[in-house]
């Protein structure tokens, strides 16, 4: 069922109240803009399936608002922090509690991040077909073909979620997955902020003079890319950006040299705005300038430690039957081996149990690996460090 008025979608919500779970799903596009555009949401559970189309003339969503806001109900999504990102933007919170089905199986021996139709097929051995997958979803109307595989996406998801909360329960991780949505529901986990851009823009061995004019002029960007509701890149490219950073142009005219920025961009608002930040930046005191990363070379040593953990790591993760990087990534490893891995989420919770205890003992020289044709074991070593 397509709903595109207030009447139909408020009698459906009615429909579930009351329902202990929400299979959810969006269907959005961001290509042309900043913030993703909501174009979609389905909504099943038991009998109930439905793709409400927030797109429609006139149409007042406060009912579905009001229906996922109910903390007495779970909503059930797949790869949830992209929905939950626009759902805060639409509804000024996340629509908790949440479950995330991707999560789920990665703590059920699916595999590392499954994909839906994968885990669709592996748990109810349905294929889905694909053709709709890669649609501009704002264009109307929407055909037959699109509303039954975007209704699809949620009905099969009521079956996956049953599924896999039964597994939870029979191996006993359910208060594994309870510990990974928890971070779900943080709403600083979906907002930008400008004055950290800069980290996600690469630059070569950095300087902090690098560093603090890349800080300026890509809070400039960001800034401007949300207000005007742009991608990033269409307001300037990272390289540019980068560039910038690493020449520190005086004036427009070379600012227009800079690769892959327009000399009608460079010279006009745009140029004059970010020579403004550059100028900005290298005005600041220095002791606020950022600097650069430590990570480079390990240090002599470590990367054996690093070895060992990574050992270790696959011989519990193969036990649990729990992807490795769901456990803990490599700068996880290598935080661990150089004794900076205080914070590091494979020390607390449910990780810790069955990973972060040992490798701790590794590092320190109180547990030690041993092979045999049967495989590598862990074997305890006694004193504070029996390697020291």
């Amino acid at each position: 069922m397509l709903i595109a008025d207030t009447e139909t979608l408020r009698e459906f919500c009615q429909a579930l109240e009351g329902a202990p779970y929400l299979a959810v799903d969006t269907e959005f596009l961001r290509e042309n803009t900043y913030h993703a555009q909501l174009c979609l949401v389905q909504v099943a559970h038991g009998d109930h399936a439905a793709a409400i189309d927030p797109l429609a003339e006139g149409i007042d969503m406060a009912p579905l608002a009001e229906l996922l806001g109910r903390e007495s109900t779970v909503k059930v999504l797949h790869s949830a922090s992209q929905d939950l990102g626009i759902f805060l933007r639409a509804m000024g919170r996340i629509p908790g509690p949440v479950f995330d089905t991707q999560i789920a199986a990665s703590v059920c021996g699916f595999g590392h991040q499954p994909g839906y139709a994968s885990l669709v097929e592996s748990m109810l051995g349905q294929q889905i077909d694909k053709s709709s997958q890669v649609t501009d979803w704002s264009l109307r109307p929407l055909s037959t073909t699109q509303v039954e595989y975007a209704i699809g996406d949620v009905t099969h998801l009521c079956k996956v979620y049953e599924g896999l909360l039964a597994s939870l329960e029979e191996r006993g991780r359910a208060s594994w997955v309870e510990e990974e949505m928890l971070s779900l529901m943080d709403p600083d986990k979906y907002r930008v902020d400008p004055d950290l851009a800069y980290k996600r823009i690469k630059i070569r061995r950095p300087s902090p003079k690098n560093l603090v004019v890349l800080r300026e002029i890509a809070k400039w960007r960001e800034e401007t890319a949300m207000d005007r509701d742009l991608p990033r890149n269409w307001v300037v490219r990272d390289d540019s950006l980068a560039e910038i950073a690493q020449h520190f142009p005086s004036d427009l005219t070379g600012l227009a040299r800079v690769r892959g920025l327009k000399e009608s961009v460079a010279k006009g608002a745009y140029g004059n705005a970010i020579l403004a930040a550059q100028e900005r930046a290298l005005a600041s005191p220095e002791e606020d300038w950022p600097q650069p990363s430590s990570s480079g070379p390990l240090p002599p040593g470590a990367e054996s430690v690093v070895a060992l953990l990574q050992a270790l790591l696959k011989l519990r993760s193969d036990a649990a039957d729990v992807s490795s990087p769901m456990i803990a990534k490599r700068d996880d490893l290598e935080s661990l081996a150089t004794g900076k891995g205080d914070d590091i989420p494979a020390l607390s919770g449910w990780r810790s149990e069955i990973f972060g205890r040992d490798a701790v003992e590794l590092v320190a020289g109180r547990l030690a690996l041993t092979g045999s044709p049967n495989g590598a074991r862990e074997v305890p070593l006694g004193g504070p460090s029996a390697l020291a």
